[in-house]
């Protein structure tokens, strides 16, 4: 670890929204969470300001709206949290394994994601454009890559930047049995901690998050050329000019 040791302070000043999708009612009680705390340890070691929200501890409404409360919601937590992971440069998304895919509250955020996807940002592009997203999966039955696939394709669907490796996750045996994080009868390292891969996916997804996030910030952002929404209209189909025939015009 003594390069990633030398590399303290490099990442200082970026943000990181880890979102818990457990179906737990509390974060105390989440295995996802226990994993995703060890992940946030890894950033703020490299300076990283890290932000852990339990989507359960939440009231999040169902639609596709922003606010659902303007569509005859009582309450919806959605645009405070929405602000708050619009504050982070770094979205982590956490989900256990249900059936073999994603629960459904990881389904309920990535709907509320999108529905506010068609904003956009100072540059004029989708609001998401410029900052980073992976995920963490856990469970005791098979999936994690599949659940992957579900959720890092979502984000970049929106405009997320998804970096080489950007998921981890730690998977016990099919069935009944202890979950990450759970005390053993022999009383050794509690289950997972020690599982060399989880721990090695989970510091490489960590980094990669990160040194995507500082490239994007020192650049300003993702470059603009062809993909600022207002520049697509009838004769600007491709973001820039055509001829009559509908061919790109040099510019």
């Amino acid at each position: 670890m003594g390069k990633a040791e030398a590399s303290q302070g490099r990442f200082q000043g970026l943000r990181a929204a880890f979102v818990n999708c457990s179906l737990k009612a509390q974060a105390a009680e989440s295995h996802t969470a226990t994993l995703m705390r060890h992940a946030a340890a890894v950033m703020e070691a490299q300076g990283v300001a890290v932000d852990l929200v339990h989507a359960r501890e939440h009231q999040i409404a169902f639609g596709m709206s922003p606010d659902m409360t303007e569509h005859g919601a009582e309450r919806d937590d959605w645009p405070a949290l929405f602000k708050r992971i619009m504050q982070a440069e770094i979205l982590v998304i956490g989900t256990p394994i249900w059936l073999g895919v994603k629960s459904s509250v990881c389904t309920l955020l990535v709907e509320r994601l999108y529905s506010n996807s068609s904003q956009t940002n100072d540059r004029g592009q989708y609001v998401y454009y410029g900052k980073t997203g992976g995920c963490l999966v856990t469970g005791n039955e098979d999936g994690v890559k599949a659940v992957a696939m579900e959720v890092l394709y979502a984000l970049q669907h929106i405009g997320y930047v998804i970096p080489p490796a950007a998921d981890a996750g730690w998977i016990g045996e099919a069935g009944p049995g202890p979950s990450y994080g759970d005390s053993t009868d022999d009383g050794s390292v509690p289950t997972g901690f020690d599982n060399e891969f989880t721990n090695r996916n989970t510091t490489i997804m960590c980094f990669n998050l990160m040194h995507i996030a500082l490239l994007l910030r020192d650049a300003k952002g993702f470059p603009t050329l062809g993909n600022q929404v207002d520049s697509f209209d009838s004769e600007h189909r491709l973001g820039y000019p055509l001829d009559a025939k509908g061919r790109p015009v040099q510019v």
